[in-house]
């Protein structure tokens, strides 16, 4: 890590109030005295001033505070300039601070920073990335979770744990069976037969936790002309879908996101199901697909008026949908939601089943360590080193050892503990300027 000052906005691009600028640096303390025209002053201390140019002419009026290595966010000394939030002033304090020697930071630099200093660590600094991405409440209790070094603390039993393994395992070949606890062998297959229990139940968890993270994704499926696009701007609560009589209309995927219990929705309208000849349908339909692979939950939606069977076979993430439910008379499915986007009967149940079938997947992920697609990939090669040494051949504890190293390491590896470049700048690259 180079020793060079970085500055970057921390707060959001655009016409603001307020624009707060980040400077972290070693020795920082003359600066800052030169910003506020004061020879004294404390850490942690908001001073009001006209911030001036190199030519001594202002800038702007502005709140300057210094925090002191190495009680910062990077661990280094670190300056917050509170600016008023106009692009001329943003860009004119960013010439002053190039003028001084600074420059302008690379994204996640500052958590780099940090990481290096020891202030994070890895699966805190996921967290950040996660934190600053949320857009419901129960992405933003899943991201602060990990961000305050919860998930890290898992990590770093588990690390634990498998380091004193390896390390007794290769004792048994040393040492006398007196010098060694009692029942050693047996004690250290058995701790390990439960890591490797714990990594697994939490692998298994991912695609939930993921739907936290990400969003659930819902797919509205079914033929042409069924009303997928009605329901679809219904449960929107806007006109984003074209809606017509004319079969094929939806050729392409629509989106929108919607915050369902605090959970992120990524609802998908999809192009009507059947064999068509247009060229464009085709792609729509082939979308479609692939939208129901990536489906956490598929919305099927039949037209009720028409003679249907009332053995629908369906998936277990899948909901069937009778539409048109006002222009018949009697029920067909008893396991079919019928609805009528036109007088929104039947919509209220819908979205209760879409909210059981949310909850059925995430409730129990809300209190799980957060696996995103880089810690999945370490978690379960860890997972393959412990099960390998649990099938070593019997007495070799040398071989034993040695798989549960290397499980330990791969959880080094999600905290930083154990780095590879790829693996730094994957995560770091998550984040913005500023941070």
């Amino acid at each position: 890590m180079n020793n060079e000052t970085i500055f970057a906005l921390s707060s959001g691009h655009g016409k603001s109030g307020v624009a707060v600028i980040r400077i972290s640096g070693i020795n920082l303390g003359q600066t800052f005295s030169k910003f506020i025209n004061k020879k004294d002053f404390f850490p942690r201390r908001a001073y009001f001033t006209n911030l001036k140019d190199s030519e001594n002419y202002l800038i702007d009026q502005v709140i300057c505070i210094y925090f002191q290595a190495p009680h910062s966010f990077t661990g280094e000394d670190i300056i917050e300039i509170h600016s008023h939030g106009a692009p001329a002033v943003i860009e004119k304090i960013f010439s002053y601070l190039t003028e001084l020697g600074f420059r302008m930071a690379t994204p996640g630099e500052f958590s780099k920073r940090a990481f290096y200093n020891n202030k994070m660590d890895l699966a805190d600094i996921d967290g950040l990335a996660a934190l600053l991405d949320a857009q419901t409440d129960k992405q933003r209790k899943s991201a602060l979770k990990s961000m305050i070094g919860t998930d890290s603390k898992n990590y770093e039993n588990w690390r634990s744990q498998m380091i004193e393994i390896s390390a007794y395992a290769a004792a048994i070949l040393d040492y006398s069976e007196d010098e060694l606890p009692q029942n050693i062998e047996e004690k250290i297959k058995e701790k390990t037969k439960i890591l490797y229990q714990e990594i697994n139940d939490t692998i298994s968890r991912y695609t939930a936790v993921r739907a936290i993270r990400s969003g659930f994704n819902i797919a509205l499926i079914g033929e042409v002309n069924v009303g997928k696009s009605s329901l679809f701007n219904t449960l929107v609560g806007s006109s984003r879908a074209i809606v017509s009589d004319v079969p094929g209309t939806t050729r392409d995927v629509v989106s929108a996101q919607l915050d369902v219990d605090g959970y992120l929705v990524n609802l998908s309208d999809t192009a009507g199901i059947r064999d068509a000849t247009d060229t464009v349908e085709k792609i729509g339909i082939e979308k479609t697909k692939t939208e129901i692979e990536n489906a956490n939950l598929i919305l099927h939606v039949f037209d009720a008026t028409k003679t249907l069977p009332t053995d629908i076979k369906k998936q277990d993430n899948e909901i069937v949908i009778f539409n048109k439910s006002d222009l018949i008379n009697s029920v067909q499915s008893k396991s079919a939601i019928y609805i009528s986007t036109k007088t929104g009967q039947g919509i209220k149940d819908l979205m209760n089943a879409i909210k059981h079938e949310i909850h059925k997947l995430t409730d129990n992920a809300e209190s799980s360590i957060a696996v995103n697609a880089r810690t999945k990939k370490l978690l379960t090669d860890s997972a393959s080193e412990l099960n390998n040494a649990l099938n070593a051949p019997t007495g070799h504890y040398d071989i034993f050892s040695e798989h549960v190293r290397r499980a330990a390491d791969n959880i080094g590896k999600i905290l930083g503990t154990i780095t590879a470049a790829e693996v730094m700048d994957a995560t770091f690259s998550q984040l913005c300027l500023g941070k």
